[in-house]
C-alpha cells in the first residue's frame, strides 16, 4: 500500500504536459540516452562474467569456493558509496610510478569522471545480481544430458555450449535483464566515481539528484516516473518470460 500511494502521489504532483516538457529537455534527452548505452553495456558485462562464474560454483568443488561466493555478495551488502570510493581509490593506486588512471588517460582511454566510469560504476554491482542469477539457473539444470554428451565424445566446452547453455537460456535473458534494471537504478558509486556533469555522466538516476539540487521538483519526479514505469515493464518481462520458466524447470523430476 506505501508503494502504490508513492506512485499515485508523484502522479497526482505532476501533469502529463509537464512530464512531457521535462522529457523534452535536452539534458534529460542525453541522461535518457546514455543510461540506455550504459545500462546494455554493464549488462552484456555482467553476462560475460556471470555466465562461466555461475557455471563454475554451480557445477564445481574447489579450494576458496566459499570465499569467491563471498566476495561476490560485497557490492550487494555494501553501501554503495563505498563502491564508488573504491572504484575512485582503485584508479589512483600507482602501477610502474603512473596511477591506473593516467596510464589509460596515455593510451586515450581516460575513465575517471567520463562515461566508462558509468558503465563500470554500473557492472560494480549488476555483475554480482548476474552471477547469483546464472547460478540458481545451472542449479536448477540437471547435469545429466551434460554428462551424457561427455561420453558421446564432447568436449567439456562442446558439450557446455551444444548442451547446457541452451537450456540456460532463459536464466541468461533473466539475468541480463536484471543486471539491466539493476545499473540503470545505480547512483552511489556514479556520483562518486563519475560525478553528476550535464551533457556529460548525468544518467536518469543522477538527473533526480541535479533537478533537486537546483529546485526543480517537477522535473525530478517526471524522471523518477519514467524511471518507475521502466522499472515494471523489467518486472513484467523478468516474471513472464524469464524467472517462472527457470523455477517451473527446477521442480521437474
Amino acid at each position: 500500500m506505501l508503494i502504490v500511494a508513492m506512485v499515485l502521489a508523484d502522479l497526482a504532483f505532476t501533469s502529463p504536459s509537464e512530464i512531457w516538457g521535462a522529457l523534452s529537455r535536452r539534458e534529460i534527452q542525453y541522461a535518457i540516452k546514455l543510461s540506455l548505452f550504459s545500462c546494455t553495456a554493464a549488462a552484456l558485462l555482467s553476462i560475460l562474467v556471470g555466465i562461466p562464474l555461475g557455471y563454475l560454483l554451480s557445477r564445481e568443488c574447489f579450494p576458496g569456493k566459499g570465499m569467491i561466493d563471498a566476495i561476490i555478495d560485497i557490492p550487494i551488502v555494501l553501501p554503495p558509496l563505498v563502491i564508488g570510493l573504491s572504484l575512485l581509490i582503485l584508479f589512483q593506486v600507482k602501477l610502474g610510478g603512473k596511477s591506473i588512471e593516467e596510464w589509460f588517460q596515455a593510451a586515450g582511454m581516460p575513465v575517471t569522471f567520463q562515461v566508462p566510469s558509468v558503465i563500470l560504476a554500473q557492472f560494480a554491482v549488476a555483475a554480482a545480481f548476474a552471477v547469483r542469477t546464472m547460478r540458481v539457473t545451472f542449479d536448477q539444470i540437471n547435469p545429466r544430458a551434460e554428462q551424457v554428451a561427455l561420453t558421446l565424445g564432447c568436449s567439456r566446452a562442446q558439450a557446455f555450449w551444444r548442451v547446457t547453455l541452451p537450456e540456460a537460456r532463459r536464466g541468461v535473458f533473466t539475468a541480463a535483464t536484471l543486471a539491466w534494471a539493476r545499473s540503470l537504478g545505480e547512483f552511489g558509486p556514479i556520483l562518486v566515481f563519475s560525478g553528476a556533469t550535464r551533457m556529460r555522466t548525468e544518467v536518469l538516476s543522477t538527473t533526480v539528484f541535479l533537478e533537486l539540487s537546483v529546485g526543480s521538483l517537477r522535473a525530478a519526479v517526471a524522471v523518477s516516473l519514467l524511471m518507475i514505469a521502466t522499472a515494471v515493464v523489467v518486472l513484467v518481462i523478468v516474471r513472464g518470460f524469464g524467472l517462472q520458466p527457470v523455477f517451473r524447470k527446477g521442480t521437474e523430476p
